[in-house]
């Protein structure tokens, strides 16, 4: 019954500094694994999962083959894909504060692993009534690298975030 009261709802602040960065470094983290993954574990094109992002933005035309290098493409990837890593680090910070989520590393993990998976079927089941092609990158890889990026999101936030101290 300890566990329960001492991850009860509480009125901590969201460190927003840690929690812009959490959402970078994860951000970083994702993207650079999913470019190198995809080629070698799925067989795709390195900037496919860039031109996905994109077409959040630049419309459906972007994602017509061959999915080569395009500059343009590639920094409206990037500003959506880092926008929202960083709303979802905020999100994720929010959390964390709000239900004291940060007793230990190893809760850590577990909130960052079922953020993650949350985020995954949120973008690949719910928003593809609005973005149709994601539904086209439901897969293990996908999945486990939503499950790093909340890892690596609530690791990063729980290292950064500056904590109360108790006297």
């Amino acid at each position: 019954m300890d566990i329960l009261k001492t991850h009860r709802l509480t009125h901590r602040k969201l460190d927003v500094r840690a929690g812009v960065w959490a959402g970078v470094i994860a951000g970083v983290v994702f993207l650079a694994l999913e470019m190198l993954l995809v080629p070698l574990l799925m067989g795709g094109s390195p900037w496919g999962p860039p031109r996905m992002i994109a077409a959040i933005v630049m419309g459906q035309d972007v994602l017509l083959p061959p999915a080569t290098f395009d500059g343009g493409v590639l920094i409206a990837a990037m500003l959506v894909h880092f926008a929202l890593s960083i709303v979802l680090g905020l999100i994720l910070g929010k959390l964390i504060a709000l239900f004291n989520l940060d007793s230990s590393w190893g809760l850590i993990f577990i909130v960052g692993v079922v953020f993650g998976l949350v985020v995954y079927v949120v973008n690949f089941y719910g928003m593809t009534v609005f973005f149709p092609w994601f539904a086209e990158a439901r897969n293990w890889l996908s999945m486990t690298l939503h499950a790093v990026f909340g890892v690596i999101a609530a690791e990063s936030y729980f290292g950064l975030e500056k904590r109360p101290v108790v006297t």
